[in-house]
């Protein structure tokens, strides 16, 4: 997967950001009177949320490495692009008993107890501990994003991805942040309406990617290493 399309997946993401993690953004609280403070917090914000990301994708970039040495990487493509559209089609009640499990809850509710103990601090590394914290939080794009992680080719372009899916997120995040109040219950649910359909379209280039179609940027021509190339290379070293 090209790292600049986590960059694309982010932006488009942060749609789905907005009401899923904006009433955190919103609950962040002011650190100072100059405007300089408030924005420097809610930039330290958000520069957790994205450490978290880069940590994760560095993980999933290195399990995909795994993969590429199989040959399994256009298949993983498909595979990926395929669940994530069964996953946007399934009916709400089916999704409701898949995700609301108890280690989900669990999760969820440590989390959100810890974002509430952090926000009564006030302080400028409870900030980047929310962050953090944000970051960790069960989210679909999110998943979209890891997805791509693993389609990298190692940990470092892993991380690449996922702090570029990071700074995807930052511009409407960090708004939101600011704006506070004005992004509202409705705006956050007519949001949540484009998500679908922005998630859809991801998946759509990820099943398009590992077809294997010759397009570039799209559907570029995957190489692999042969085994004897492998030795080779190993034998220069």
């Amino acid at each position: 997967m090209e790292i600049w399309t986590g960059f694309i997946v982010g932006l488009l993401g942060s749609v789905h950001c907005v009401g899923m993690c904006g009433p955190i953004a919103v609950a962040l609280p002011v650190l100072g009177e100059t405007q300089f403070k408030v924005l420097a917090g809610r930039v330290l914000y958000n520069f957790g949320r994205i450490i978290t990301y880069s940590l994760m994708g560095a993980l999933f970039g290195l399990f995909g490495s795994r993969l590429i040495l199989f040959g399994l990487q256009q298949n993983l493509s498909i595979f990926l692009g395929s669940i994530i559209i069964v996953t946007v089609l399934l009916p709400r009640k089916w999704k409701s008993k898949i995700f609301d499990t108890t280690f989900y809850k669990r999760i969820k509710t440590f989390l959100i107890s810890r974002f509430a103990i952090l926000i009564s601090k006030r302080s400028i590394s409870s900030l980047l501990i929310i962050g953090l914290l944000n970051g960790l939080l069960p989210c679909g794009f999110v998943y979209v994003g890891i997805a791509g992680a693993v389609s990298t080719t190692d940990w470092l372009h892993g991380a690449a991805y996922m702090a570029l899916f990071g700074l995807g997120t930052f511009p409407i995040m960090f708004a939101a942040s600011i704006l506070g109040k004005i992004v509202n219950q409705n705006i956050r649910r007519r949001i949540n309406k484009l998500s679908p359909v922005l998630t859809v379209i991801l998946a759509l280039l990820f099943i398009l990617r590992g077809l294997n179609l010759g397009i570039p940027y799209i559907s570029p021509k995957f190489s692999y290493p042969t085994a004897s190339h492998q030795q080779e290379v190993e034998c220069n070293h």
